[in-house]
């Protein structure tokens, strides 16, 4: 009787553990189940989240390469632009340096004929104001020995140059060429007299 107490003593832990251990395994086995879809779900985010970094990174890598190339392009352009500038500073500064010693020389040359011009005008005037003087002065010359009583019987021709009164031909005495000096070198603007006159030979008695 006590074996079989003791059996069943014995059996009644077993039977009440047996089923709770096997909850617990089922359980786990369910909690196993019903965790691999979420291990695998989380295993995809995962992957996804790594391949989205990836893109990311590479995204991030090919703007800053494409960023860098548009910025080494836009310094080459900047150079370029800035050599064009100089060269076209540098060659508008040769053109205007070029125009100025034209403009120069051309001005200079101007300036030149100008001069040439006013003192041809100049000697002109001074040549046709001696001309005039002179004609003046022969003038009054011959007024003045044509009105003089000693010499209106005489033939005296009278020339100027420049203010220098040159008498000519024949009188009838050595006072009478004094005369014609002294009436010649008394005319206003009469610088000299010179005398080629020649004393008439009185005719001959026979």
């Amino acid at each position: 009787m006590k074996t079989i107490y003791e059996n069943k003593r014995m059996t009644l832990p077993n039977q009440v553990l047996m089923p709770a251990f096997l909850a617990v395994v089922l359980g786990l086995s369910g909690c196993q189940q019903e965790v691999g879809p979420a291990e695998k779900a989380g295993q995809k985010i995962d992957r996804a989240v790594e391949k989205g970094e990836q893109k990311i990174e590479q995204s991030r890598i090919d703007a800053t390469q494409k960023l860098e190339a548009a910025k080494e392009s836009l310094d080459q352009q900047a150079d370029q632009a800035s050599e064009y500038i100089e060269e076209s500073t540098e060659a508008s500064k040769e053109a205007l340096e070029k125009a100025g010693e034209e403009i120069e020389q051309t001005t200079e040359a101007a300036g030149q004929e100008l001069e040439r011009a006013k003192e041809a005008a100049v000697d002109k005037a001074q040549s046709a104001g001696e001309y005039i003087d002179d004609s003046v002065i022969t003038l009054k010359v011959k007024a003045a020995l044509v009105n003089d009583p000693m010499l209106k019987a005489s033939q005296i021709e009278v020339t100027t140059v420049n203010g220098i009164v040159k008498l000519s031909g024949t009188v009838g005495s050595q006072q009478d060429i004094d005369r014609a000096l002294e009436l010649a070198v008394n005319q206003q603007n009469v610088k000299s007299v010179q005398s080629d006159l020649i004393i008439k030979a009185a005719p001959s008695e026979e």
